[in-house]
């Protein structure tokens, strides 16, 4: 019997390409710095960042004075555009996603969040319409544990109260994270709406798990 159903975040129940993105090339031209410059030094600080040993603002300043160009507005900025297009995702959900949870909580099953994320995404997760559905919330940049680490998922389990073989776990699949759910004895599902729209599903279907075309197709294996 199912008794909760576990999700990633971003290309599951969000997704960052159906609004503008404010990634490094975004924020390299609104800073006046190259972009390769910009991303290579950016991308360097995203292990600390996922892990919250490090803030998007603190990063952003290390970019911006190794750079020689920081000023406090300019990191203001960059710093709002960035939250700005982070809380955009969330006015463009799949038309699904909002049916498919209040349907889970009708029926009483507990839903939880592990998501892989940083500062800034943390923060708008938890201003965000979806919070209110979580019974719990297991973000990486708070735990200082990503997937596919096997703790982060035993963190969530023992947040529910509930065992592995009671859980669905539901992802786009990066990080290894289907595997890793799996592995620690859940049900796992590749979530399909989101990034069929960016490759073939040949190329992207991962092999040994269920694909979902639409996110009402969890319903048969939790109900």
């Amino acid at each position: 019997m199912i008794k909760a159903v576990i999700f990633d975040m971003y290309e599951t129940l969000i997704t960052q390409y159906r609004s503008p993105v404010y990634f490094g090339m975004q924020m390299a031209e609104d800073a006046g710095i190259e972009g390769d410059i910009f991303d290579q030094l950016w991308e360097s600080t995203e292990p600390d960042r996922t892990m919250g040993l490090l803030t998007m603002e603190e990063a952003l300043e290390k970019v911006l004075k190794e750079n020689a160009c920081y000023s406090e507005e300019l990191l203001q900025k960059l710093v709002a555009k960035r939250k700005a297009a982070k809380r955009e995702c969330f006015a463009h959900l799949h038309p699904q996603i909002i049916p498919m949870l209040d349907t889970l909580k009708k029926n009483h099953l507990r839903i939880a969040l592990i998501s892989n994320c940083y500062s800034e995404e943390a923060e708008v997760i938890r201003e965000s319409r979806l919070f209110p559905y979580f019974d719990e919330v297991n973000l990486s940049c708070e735990l200082n544990i990503q997937k596919p680490d096997a703790k982060i998922f035993q963190r969530c389990l023992e947040g529910l109260q509930v065992k592995a073989e009671e859980c669905v776990y539901t992802g786009d699949g990066g990080n290894s994270e289907l595997e890793a759910a799996r592995g620690a004895g859940m049900r796992a599902l590749q979530a399909g709406w989101y990034i069929k729209n960016s490759a073939s599903r040949a190329d992207i279907q991962k092999n040994g798990f269920d694909w979902l075309d639409s996110p009402l197709e969890i319903l048969p294996y939790c109900l």
